[in-house]
């Protein structure tokens, strides 16, 4: 795999049919199989993530020297997409994992920071959870209650976050804090709290009617210490930096809902094609005849 300023128009167009090609493979013997179960159970199926980091899908867009795969966002779109056509669930995880928790610390960690975590998340071996969702606050942010207060060499969090995927079960989070005045854009920074700091923990997993199998659950902080070390950029840039992570996982979100469109129109064709009516199957009614010729 090569680093993406490497990549030639025609070596993007080669990886994106290798990654299409090795997906197809392992979405059938990995995914498919177990669709239903994953859903009834609402399971959060942590293993197949590590087999996904062992295909450095984990870290597609990370650079090689910290791990990743060193591709672009063509192959990235893929990687959702073929995922997505066969399961949503493990498609948006997939999307979060990597455009969220793995994308920011990629964009504005430090140099030491990139290495403490990024080798972690692109293998797999760590799963990313990425918190600005509040109870009271989602589109409105500004006016977020979770609060970081520096103490010497730390800084203090408290406060929840909901709707977060992989709250639970995720080995560290990405978190925006607010850190000066509720409504100040430049009032919120962010930190990245590694699962098993005292004072963090998963709350209430919600019950989703569908995404089932992708965790979405709280993370709470009581009095949660945290190194300075572990501020991301500079005190009062959160807000700005969650804008622009904001912005690149909007592309995963439409490759996810590319894949599951094409994953629903496969599903649709194959049923015309096996469902008999009047002798023959309902695909070489006339209706549905011309709406498969017109997609060929």
């Amino acid at each position: 795999m090569n680093n993406i300023s490497e990549n030639t128009p025609e070596l993007v167009a080669e990886n994106c049919q290798m990654i299409k090609e090795m997906l197809r493979d392992f979405c059938e013997k990995e995914i498919r199989p177990n669709i239903m179960k994953w859903d009834e159970s609402q399971e959060f199926p942590i293993p197949l993530f590590k087999k996904l980091g062992e295909l450095g899908l984990m870290g597609v867009l990370v650079p090689q020297e910290y791990g990743g795969a060193g591709f672009g966002y063509h192959e990235y779109v893929t990687v959702v997409s073929e995922i997505s056509k066969v399961d949503g669930s493990i498609g948006l995880s997939v999307a979060a994992h990597n455009s969220l928790c793995t994308g920011h610390i990629m964009q504005f960690g430090n140099e030491e920071q990139k290495k403490r975590w990024l080798p972690k998340l692109a293998s797999g071996e760590w799963i990313g959870a990425w918190g600005l969702t509040e109870p009271n606050t989602g589109s409105d942010a500004g006016n977020m209650k979770t609060t970081a207060v520096r103490d010497g060499d730390h800084w203090v969090i408290n406060g929840t976050k909901n709707f977060i995927t992989h709250g639970i079960s995720g080995d560290v989070a990405v978190v925006m804090t607010r850190t000066g005045e509720a409504g100040d854009s430049h009032g919120m920074s962010a930190f990245v709290v590694e699962r098993g700091t005292p004072g963090f923990t998963g709350g209430k997993k919600e019950n989703k009617l569908g995404m089932r199998a992708s965790e979405t659950a709280e993370m709470i902080f009581d009095n949660c210490r945290v190194p300075a070390d572990n501020l991301l950029g500079e005190v009062g840039e959160g807000f700005v930096q969650a804008l622009k992570i904001l912005d690149g996982g909007r592309i995963s979100i439409a490759a996810l809902g590319l894949g599951i469109a094409q994953g629903a129109l496969d599903a649709a064709v194959a049923y015309s094609q096996e469902r008999q009516q009047f002798n023959q199957s309902i695909s070489k009614f006339q209706g549905i005849s011309f709406k498969i010729a017109d997609m060929a």
